[in-house]
């Protein structure tokens, strides 16, 4: 008798849904649970941004996405249920940002990410 393998994660996707144009690609990686915790200058530790669900998480992305800016995922390290990446964005102006995410997963789906977040001033 043999064991279900849990469904692996797309790291290729990953990649296709942060360098797109769009953020479709990379909502379809998200959980309809899944929550989203961004720290970063304007919302630190102790008061972190949180979107809870799809629909907010899109809303965000779709807002991110909207922008002048390309978007380069630089690392992405896979163990288990969990996902770690760097990415690193330029804004048409030159301004540059760099975000590193941990990741956890569900069935293949992110159900959990914190995200730290710094850009040039």
């Amino acid at each position: 008798m043999g064991t279900a393998a849990a469904p692996a994660f797309d790291t290729e996707a990953l990649r296709r849904g942060i360098e797109g144009h769009s953020a479709a690609d990379l909502l379809s990686l998200y959980a309809d649970d899944a929550e989203l915790r961004i720290v970063d200058r304007n919302t630190q530790p102790s008061h972190p941004m949180i979107k809870h669900g799809r629909a907010e998480i899109a809303e965000m992305l779709d807002d991110v996405y909207s922008r002048d800016m390309t978007h380069k995922m630089e690392q992405c390290v896979v163990q288990g249920d969990h996902v770690a990446y760097t990415e690193s964005c330029v804004y048409a102006d030159g301004v540059r940002v760099l975000s590193t995410s941990m990741m956890s997963l569900r069935d293949g789906k992110i159900v959990e990410q914190t995200l730290v977040q710094a850009w040039d001033e």
